[in-house]
């Protein structure tokens, strides 16, 4: 299942990069990427497990940078 989700507060482009990279280690991501201009992430996950990958997704966005979310 591939998705594309609003996010908010992201501040420079080395903190998306840091944020797809935790991501993308995720049991259960085929893919993430995160366009920093746009503030949106493209998510690939297995569907069966999407709101758990979700929640541990924006845990890992948290642990890079406080104020930045996935909506």
């Amino acid at each position: 299942m591939k998705k594309k989700l609003k996010m908010d507060n992201i501040d420079c482009a080395h903190c998306a990069m840091e944020m797809e990279e935790e991501i993308r280690k995720i049991d259960g991501v085929n893919s993430a990427n995160i366009n920093f201009m746009l503030q949106k992430l493209t998510l690939d996950v297995d569907d069966e497990k999407f709101d758990e990958i979700l929640e541990q997704a924006r845990k890992a966005v948290k642990g890079v940078d406080e104020d930045a979310v996935i909506l």
